[in-house]
């Protein structure tokens, strides 16, 4: 697998770290519970969109792109971390904010990850609840474009088929430190809602015929959406990589009874995971997408899912910037 081949700028402070989470599996009682640190990459507070925006971002070079233009939710980590890789490479950034969640307060749509979108310098629009995405973003492209841009698009989450190469190259990182730490690990846990981090995963591990079952724990879409959507991307990233193997259907597993009350709206196991967490291990999880990859894998050890002499590697994708647009909330469940 060479990731040479593809263009690619340096964003991200890797190899992240693999750290045991001890006091999380002594209150669960095992299994050994171990946090690959992508919360820590180091772009605009870091996160798992990092990597796959070193390669959409070089990409957009390579295209001599002078304009970026890319959607999420109103507290988009994708969007936050886009606006500062634009602002590192000289690139002018347009965010179209959907409401996904119709919360009307002020910390959500001001404070946390939108706060800093304005002060990495990106143009910020909002989609209304009641509008199409794809209008409102082809509306975008065609007024930037009139008035002579040269635009790139990123969807949302950068998940597309040369995003997901940052996560097959993550594979390969793994393997590496778990291989120089002579730790096995039985299971890969994380987030899973745009589809890039699990597809371009199971890509790398395929390309590197490394067997590490993936669980993806769902944010928004029902099993059987997400899983789709995870398996046609990891097929079209193979395909971007040129890999002589076929992604496998059994490969992609998605376990989506975290979701809760719908995408960006925390469940109540959400928040305990996020204080869980942060009371035992020092970690800040998000409302939106670690915390209910947490959420999930707490749940799973409490019902018997893993086997309790395992090794499990629980993926953070970051986002603790989000925290600061849910304060109503943490502090009503303080």
């Amino acid at each position: 697998m060479d990731l040479t081949r593809y263009p690619r700028m340096q964003f991200a402070h890797t190899p992240t770290r693999i750290e045991p989470m001890a006091n999380l599996t002594q209150l669960l009682g095992g299994p050994k519970l171990w946090i690959k640190r992508d919360d820590c990459t180091g772009l605009s507070t870091g996160g798992n969109k990092t990597r796959k925006l070193e390669f959409l971002i070089g990409d957009a070079l390579n295209q001599n792109a002078d304009t970026v233009v890319t959607v999420g939710a109103t507290q988009s980590n994708h969007a936050r971390q886009t606006a500062a890789a634009c602002a590192r490479s000289g690139l002018n950034c347009t965010i179209l904010l959907e409401d996904r969640t119709h919360k009307t307060d002020l910390n959500h749509n001001y404070n946390g990850n939108v706060l800093l979108d304005l002060l990495h310098g990106a143009e910020v629009q909002r989609i209304p609840a009641d509008k199409a995405v794809t209008e409102a973003v082809e509306e975008c492209l065609t007024t930037l474009k009139s008035a002579g841009n040269n635009v790139y698009f990123i969807p949302g989450g950068g998940s597309n088929a040369v995003g997901a190469l940052g996560y097959a190259n993550c594979a390969l990182e793994l393997t590496c430190q778990s291989n120089d730490m002579d730790l096995h690990f039985d299971h890969l846990v994380h987030a899973t809602g745009s589809a890039g981090t699990q597809a371009g995963l199971i890509a790398g591990l395929t390309a590197i015929n490394n067997p590490l079952p993936v669980l993806g724990i769902g944010v928004r879409f029902p099993r059987e959406t997400q899983e789709e959507n995870v398996f046609l991307l990891a097929i079209k990233t193979a395909e971007h990589l040129k890999l002589a193997q076929s992604i496998r259907r059994e490969d992609v597993i998605a376990n989506c009874d975290y979701v809760g009350p719908g995408y960006g709206l925390p469940a109540q196991s959400t928040l305990e995971a996020v204080n869980l967490v942060a009371r035992h291990e020092g970690i800040l999880l998000d409302p939106v997408y670690s915390g209910k990859g947490m959420a999930g894998l707490i749940d799973l050890v409490r019902n018997g899912y893993f086997n309790a002499n395992q090794n499990i590697l629980f993926l953070h994708t970051g986002g603790s910037a989000a925290l600061f647009g849910y304060l109503d909330e943490f502090t009503q469940n303080s």
